[in-house]
């Protein structure tokens, strides 16, 4: 198994302590949350889309770090539980080796084509998901698109909206950036 060693030494000693600093989060009581204000949520984004602020991907960058305060993806990874990434080809090449396997057999064992030709897993959660500690087997070498969820501030915000509007059912981060983006945009008491 490969944990990432950028986020501390010994692993299981900084999960243990993020999951007690940091409230695990409840997905049932998320998925609560997100029915009652996903209309409300995906309004705020298409007003943004529509009327793009001034600084706006300033903006989020400078959220960004205020959502990873209140959200651990170890306390959570609904990502890795409920949605598959898609694998490029360096990807596969990268990852497939880290098995003793070819490009061919990797596929053939982990992947399949989804109705868009891309490359997913067969299953969810995520067979790379270690599930009693929400981290990934293979994080130092998962797919890019993993690397880049939630994807808060990899683009220019407008472009990126709509895969924002969908994150939001799944990812706490991207929630509560939505939320903040309410706050600081539109309402009117701030």
């Amino acid at each position: 198994m490969i944990y990432s060693t950028k986020l501390a030494p010994q692993i299981s000693d900084y999960s243990s302590y993020l999951l007690n600093i940091m409230e695990q989060i409840n997905l049932k009581s998320f998925k609560k949350k997100v029915e009652i204000n996903k209309r409300r949520l995906k309004l705020v984004l298409t007003k943004i889309e529509k009327k793009p602020p001034r600084h706006l991907d300033q903006l989020a960058e400078k959220i960004e770090p205020e959502v990873w305060k209140e959200v651990s993806c170890l306390s959570c990874a609904n990502c890795c539980k409920v949605m598959t990434p898609t694998f490029t080809n360096e990807d596969i090449k990268r990852i497939a080796p880290h098995f003793g396997q070819t490009p061919k057999e990797f596929r053939d064992q982990w992947l399949v084509k989804d109705n868009n030709d891309d490359w997913t897993n067969k299953i969810n959660p995520c067979q790379f998901l270690d599930l009693k500690t929400n981290m990934c087997k293979i994080y130092e070498i998962r797919p890019a698109d993993c690397s880049g969820f939630p994807h808060l501030t990899k683009k220019k915000m407008v472009d990126y909206i709509h895969v924002h509007k969908q994150n939001i059912e799944y990812c706490p981060a991207t929630y509560a950036m939505v939320e903040k983006f309410d706050q600081l945009l539109f309402k009117k008491d701030n």
